[in-house]
């Protein structure tokens, strides 16, 4: 047998892991072979955005390539093609490229309505998360697969990854504070993939006739939930990197005080800033952005405040919102104006309650172990990766 030097030796395992490491990870919807047989003979609708990419193509472009009938596509929050702003009303169209009718699921109408799936068969739910429970999409997956189960539609979710998979913390949300920005009762951060999340919904019953709903998911491959994962398309417009996704589960819950997080710059959930609290060294002047930002918080001011586009922040960082009150404080300026808003996005007053407290980061968190614990537990049948 041929002897290998140690030095030649840890260069051949250097390189045999890190091609281990940089492994592409196959989408759900690239796995054609895991579902496109369901789709035979049958009026599709499909639930998409900008996200909904295999390769090159858009999902809607790929499925017509394999002669899918595809019906209408529904859009979530920003719409199909994603350059609504946070919160905009999306309408009715249609897609110009293919002229595939457009219903939105962002506005009067969240919840699929029956007269949207009459005339579908099939429905498949294929849009990229960021792992946080106040971001949107998950909602719409809630509220699709309680209309599919009412209805007697199947659903397809083609999983993809969590770039803040890794975590899983952060209150709970609690009885009393359902919404929009939080249907489901679980953590801050999920740690959980759409996939996972759509068979967690439906065992633990949380739609109206869970158990009729027949549920398909397409799992992925070679993924890993500790491994990077670099996002190819911007989930939405005030997400446009890898660095705001990371910041966007500690920087959310600034949407409910008087601080910006750059909404109206050209690069949101990285900073923070206000015109009469200096929070750091850093300015910048929020200004109203049409496909973002329309009219941003403080717009046209100088802030002062802090750039975090090269900090390490990851997961839920707490210490921004303990550090950003007491300054508040100690200069008499109010700094959570809109505690409902602020509660909705904590799922709970008690964060909000504690904090204006003055309780040390080490108590605020202990508050809701309890429950992190065993959501945790509860979670587990549920895991794919």
């Amino acid at each position: 047998m041929r002897q290998i030097g140690s030095s030649a030796l840890l260069l051949w395992l250097l390189i045999l892991s890190t091609t281990f490491a940089c492994r592409a990870v196959t989408l759900g919807a690239e796995r054609t072979d895991a579902y496109l047989s369901l789709t035979k003979g049958k009026r599709i609708g499909l639930i998409v955005n900008q996200t909904s990419t295999v390769g090159d193509s858009h999902l809607v472009d790929y499925l017509l390539a394999r002669n899918v009938d595809i019906r209408k596509v529904m859009a979530p929050e920003h719409g199909f093609r994603g350059d609504a702003g946070a919160g905009e009303t999306i309408t009715d169209g249609h897609d110009p490229k293919t002229g595939l009718p457009i219903l939105s699921l962002y506005g009067k109408t969240k919840k699929p309505t029956a007269d949207m799936l009459k005339d579908v068969d099939i429905l498949i739910f294929d849009i990229q998360d960021v792992g946080a429970r106040f971001y949107t999409y998950i909602s719409t997956l809630h509220l699709v697969m309680e209309a599919a189960a009412e209805q007697g539609k199947p659903l397809i979710v083609l999983d993809r990854p969590n770039p803040n998979g890794r975590f899983v913390d952060g209150p709970v949300r609690e009885n009393g504070f359902r919404s929009f920005v939080g249907m489901d009762p679980i953590p801050l951060l999920h740690g959980m993939t759409m996939a996972e999340l759509a068979l967690m919904i439906k065992g633990e019953g949380w739609i109206s006739q869970a158990k009729a709903l027949s549920l398909h998911v397409v799992t992925m491959m070679d993924y890993d939930k500790q491994q990077a994962y670099s996002l190819p398309v911007a989930p939405s417009p005030n997400l446009p990197n890898d660095q705001a996704i990371a910041l966007y589960p500690s920087l959310c819950l600034f949407e409910g005080t008087t601080v910006s997080v750059g909404r109206g710059t050209p690069f949101p959930f990285q900073v923070l800033g206000h015109d009469k609290v200096k929070l750091g060294d850093f300015t910048f002047r929020p200004q109203s952005l049409p496909t973002s930002a329309p009219h941003p918080k403080l717009e046209g001011k100088q802030l002062a405040g802090m750039d975090l586009r090269r900090s390490s922040i990851a997961g839920f960082d707490l210490s921004l919102l303990l550090s950003a009150h007491a300054k508040f404080k100690k200069a008499g300026v109010l700094f959570i104006d809109r505690p409902a808003f602020f509660d909705k996005l904590a799922g709970t007053d008690k964060l909000r309650q504690a904090i204006e407290a003055g309780d040390s980061e080490a108590q605020i968190r202990q508050q809701w172990q309890p429950a992190l614990i065993h959501f945790k537990r509860q979670q587990q049948p549920y895991l794919l990766y």
